[in-house]
């Protein structure tokens, strides 16, 4: 085997890669002789299996190791001229890093230019033909690290990767890594391309909510064991706001045929409703941004109306679906299009519970008249007779003469209902075959935040909370590979400036023996 350098002149001979790689040999040789005596002793397959394991990560490390030393320190002479134009002198000495990989711990040998002694590094060709990361953890390592860290804590990302790789790391390290690696998210957002329009559905759908992330405790505020006032809560959280843009086919359906699904009557609807295509969700917490406090909502909003620009067709119907919260309302006549083809849809789920109220109101619960009270009036709301329904429970209270807090629990559902009527023309929406659930938007919340960021006793501050919601919104939309290629490329980008400097000169091919 011989290993030929690019750039190597005529008169060269090739240099042979055996002669540079004798500790790979004679671990190959320990090897192959250790899997011929653990079959000959009966080993069991277990045992064999994490005894090969470990053999190979330590194979592993001989190799990098080997690699390293095949890469060389980089000497390119005395002085080399930057892309600039300036020249900048050699070290007087070698200089070292470390490099934390996942087959062990590496001390990069290297020379290092800059302009005067003592002054800040300008070039160093080894890191640059090696694309090391700024920081001393590999990017793969980095990679691993938090495609597990997006979704367990900190502390088992540790035991975990040190139990698999016998590779000791510091929670402090997979924190950092984590919000170092979120700083691209920005710009990989701005870079990525429309998504793929042949698998786009025929309606648009727009959804946004918030859901609170418990925050470290101001060290001005209470301490945790001081004594709380009546109402006044443990824990300090801050909204974080998630929205989503994603496409469905339609799936027209009856009011009958929902409260049927709704229900599960045993001859309720069979079919699977259409799957959503092409979801991109964004999720923003309210923060301080170059000098200036920028509110999360605002900047979810943004992201939604680029989306919808970008993906909308002509003609092509565009649902906002989500909650009664009033800011989500506002914001919605402040950044999306409202034209022939929009529709504002209330979520049904938050709909339905109102209901339920209702019926306690008139009916005590669990008795069997207020499932049919549900059922009766739930097929009335779908029909389009919200105002018929609102009247019904009013006359209803009066007659029996409601007071205290039945009375006043009714008048409160009634003036929900009644305030986004607007929104609630479920049987034009259902003869379209519009989605009315938010169930995209509602299982973002319960994964993406949820799942994460409310675990027991985790508190967060702004920056580690945004940096934990853009990695984890970036994996959810399935992006993470293709991230990880761009925030290196990005990084590089930065740090590695001199392509024409190491163009100029031939790398020095194996350069330690």
């Amino acid at each position: 085997m011989v290993a030929q350098n690019p750039k190597k002149s005529n008169h060269e001979e090739p240099i042979s890669i055996e002669w540079q790689l004798p500790d790979v040999h004679a671990d190959l040789d320990a090897l192959q002789q250790w899997v011929c005596q653990s079959a000959q002793d009966g080993t069991s397959a277990h045992g064999f299996e994490r005894g090969l394991f470990d053999r190979l990560l330590a194979l592993g490390k001989t190799l990098f190791q080997t690699f390293l030393k095949l890469v060389g320190s980089g000497d390119f002479g005395p002085s080399v001229t930057l892309d600039d134009g300036r020249v900048v002198q050699r070290s007087a000495e070698q200089h070292s890093r470390r490099l934390l990989t996942v087959f062990g711990e590496f001390s990069v040998s290297r020379w290092l230019y800059s302009q005067y002694a003592k002054s800040k590094v300008e070039f160093a060709p080894t890191d640059q033909r090696l694309q090391l990361p700024a920081s001393e953890v590999s990017y793969l390592l980095q990679e691993w690290d938090q495609l597990l860290g997006v979704e367990q804590a900190f502390g088992q990302v540790r035991e975990v990767i040190e139990t698999i790789l016998r590779l000791p790391q510091s929670v402090d390290t997979l924190e950092h890594t984590n919000q170092q690696m979120a700083e691209a998210a920005p710009a990989f957002r701005d870079s990525q391309g429309p998504v793929d329009l042949k698998k786009e559905g025929e309606l648009l759908i727009v959804t946004e909510d918030n859901k609170g992330i418990p925050m470290v405790r101001p060290v001005q505020e209470k301490p945790a064991g001081a004594h709380r006032t009546k109402g006044e809560k443990a824990n300090k959280k801050q909204m974080a706001c998630i929205g989503c843009v994603y496409s469905v086919d339609r799936h027209a359906r009856t009011p009958e045929q929902l409260v049927a699904t709704l229900f599960r009557d045993p001859d309720r609807p069979k079919e699977q409703p259409p799957e959503a295509q092409n979801k991109r969700y964004w999720a923003e917490l309210s923060r301080e941004r170059d000098g200036e406090e920028v509110r999360g909502q605002d900047l979810v909003f943004q992201y939604l109306q680029d989306e919808v620009k970008t993906r909308r067709k002509p003609q092509q119907w565009l649902v906002h679906l989500c909650d009664g919260q009033a800011s989500l309302e506002t914001d919605r006549q402040t950044y999306l299009p409202e034209d022939a083809y929009t529709l504002d849809i209330l979520d049904l789920m938050h709909v339905l519970p109102r209901v339920w109220e209702a019926a306690h109101v008139f009916h005590g619960e669990g008795s069997g008249e207020a499932p049919v009270f549900v059922r009766h009036h739930l097929t009335r709301i779908l029909h389009g007779e919200v105002g018929t329904v609102i009247a019904n429970w009013r006359r209803k209270a009066t007659k029996q003469g409601l007071t205290g807090a039945k009375k006043k629990n009714l008048r409160a559902i009634c003036a929900f209902l009644a305030k986004n009527k607007h929104r609630m023309r479920y049987d034009e929406y259902l003869r379209l075959g519009c989605p009315v659930a938010t169930g995209v938007i509602e299982g973002a919340c319960r994964h993406v935040i949820k799942d994460r960021m409310e675990r027991a006793g985790m508190r967060w501050k702004v920056p580690g909370a945004q940096a934990m919601l853009n990695l984890r919104t970036i994996r959810t939309n399935g992006d993470w590979t293709t991230f990880q290629d761009f925030r290196i490329a990005l990084e590089n980008e930065w740090l590695y400036p001199n392509t024409k400097a190491i163009e100029a000169k031939e790398w020095p091919a194996f350069q330690a023996a």
